[in-house]
């Protein structure tokens, strides 16, 4: 009989044995870790909850984004099934810099990337040229390129700037190079009256002989940069010591951004303008003064078909959406189709004529190609369009910067349009006439442009590149310089 149960029946108490301590030492013990485990689950169970409602207010987090024309990319991921968090684009300013634009260029910096970044000095297409191989050379030295704005060359030094993602769709170029690709205004503040002082290549001086300093441009100023540059070593230049040529190769340049290379090619810098500091090429910040005449196999070489850097950059360098739009409006409004309606397609024409009469010293007449001569590459765009992707095409629409009213009276003879950008600029602004103009040449299924234009050029690629479009130049310099 159990000890317990025999005091109860003899109503005496009972020595407890040794057994007995055992068994009540066991029963504490569960009795604790019953205690202990409950503890234990009501504060995982309190975890949990706590976790969910953290979860949940993360997921629901606005990231404050700094107000721009073009929005940063956002991309979204799924945690779980219910709900999806926004994440910061990893190719943005958000995730490659330090924080929102300062003062001093350098306090955006990031300590463990490394920048590059170049200036402007020529018109409109050819600063987009420049920067096309600012990129293409930042990706082959596995830098992040910093674009600056562009500058009012061809419309009046009293025009302010217009900053490089208001032209261009920077968040997509990002997405397509899947690479950081930054603009100056994301990594100094603007309104900043501070100086950056920084080391930077000169290129300009190695490559030709007649202008003893680097290439001027406005954008240092702007950018309230006091720059030290160091000449380049005169091997970047791709024909030694022609005086008709300006060209310096990529991997020249590029062997400059690598330790050993700008160690080696380090001579004495010169004085900035305005500390008159002595500074050797920025390490961090690798900076050139000018980068619109460089090319990976031969001058010029945009032009062709193989071009790396319109092949890895120029083709993805699309239009905003807002100019994308306005081109479309413009075109619909010129050929008369209502608002409302699709756009249809159309070949657009490009024809440089004001400038170009330096190179006709027995005047325009017989010198530039006659409207004619025009006509007939647009019949062959047309016939090639029908043939290749059975697309037939009523509309022609004409850009020029022709002023003549008698010339524009005969391209409308010849049934094609003209763009009215009689209030453009006082609706958008200066820079849009130009713009627009860029956008419906490039927009369109088909295109016939002017030989040695960079505008012509660059619309003709992208019509190959954008859309498989059918493409033609005419020749000009003499009565029968585009027969064939």
């Amino acid at each position: 009989m159990h000890e317990d149960s025999e005091a109860l029946l003899t109503g005496q108490p009972q020595q407890k044995s040794p057994s007995w301590h055992r068994y009540a030492s066991v029963l504490a013990k569960r009795r604790f870790l019953v205690a202990a485990c409950s503890l234990a689950a009501i504060s995982l169970l309190c975890l949990s909850f706590f976790q969910s409602i953290w979860a949940a207010r993360r997921n629901t987090t606005v990231i404050p984004v700094v107000e721009d024309p073009v929005p940063p990319l956002v991309l979204e991921t799924h945690q779980n099934a219910s709900a999806a968090a926004p994440v910061v684009d990893p190719h943005g300013p958000e995730a490659n810099l330090a924080g929102l634009p300062t003062a001093h260029f350098r306090d955006s910096l990031r300590p463990d990337r490394k920048y590059i970044t170049s200036w402007i000095s020529a018109g409109w297409t050819n600063d987009v040229m420049t920067y096309i191989n600012l990129i293409y050379l930042g990706i082959i030295t596995d830098r992040i390129p910093v674009i600056p704005m562009f500058t009012p060359s061809h419309i009046g030094g009293a025009v302010p700037p217009i900053n490089f993602g208001q032209v261009f769709d920077v968040p997509r170029l990002r997405k397509a190079l899947n690479m950081p690709i930054l603009e100056w205004h994301e990594v100094k503040d603007g309104s900043s009256n501070e100086w950056d002082e920084v080391g930077c290549w000169n290129t300009w001086e190695a490559v030709q002989k007649n202008e003893h300093y680097p290439r001027r441009s406005q954008i240092p100023d702007r950018l309230k940069l006091d720059i030290s540059y160091t000449k380049a070593p005169d091997w970047i230049k791709v024909i030694p010591n022609f005086e008709h040529d300006l060209h310096s190769y990529f991997w020249a340049l590029a062997a400059l951004a690598f330790p050993e290379s700008r160690a080696a090619n380090l001579i004495p810098p010169l004085e900035s303008p305005n500390n008159h500091v002595l500074l050797p090429p920025d390490e961090q910040m690798l900076c050139y003064d000018y980068l619109y005449y460089v090319c990976a196999n031969q001058p010029f070489e945009m032009e062709y078909d193989y071009s790396p850097a319109w092949r890895f950059v120029g083709q993805y360098l699309y239009w905003t959406p807002t100019i994308e739009r306005l081109a479309n409006q413009y075109v619909r409004r010129a050929i008369g189709t209502a608002e409302d309606q699709p756009t249809p397609p159309w070949i657009a024409i490009h024809v440089r004529r004001g400038d170009f009469e330096v190179f006709c010293p027995a005047g325009i007449e017989g010198c530039y190609a006659s409207l004619p001569v025009m006509a007939r590459r647009v019949e062959e765009v047309k016939a090639e369009l029908l043939q290749r992707k059975g697309i037939s095409v009523d509309h022609v629409i004409m850009t020029s910067d022709e002023r003549n009213a008698t010339w524009w009276e005969e391209v409308k003879a010849q049934g094609w349009y003209g763009v009215d950008h009689s209030q453009t600029a006082d609706l958008l602004g200066p820079w849009y006439p130009v713009l627009i103009d860029a956008a419906i040449q490039s927009l369109g299924a088909g295109f016939v442009g002017t030989d040695r234009s960079t505008m012509s050029m660059l619309a003709r690629r992208r019509v190959e590149s954008w859309s498989a479009g059918a493409t033609r130049i005419f020749k000009w310099g003499k009565p029968d310089s585009d027969d064939h």
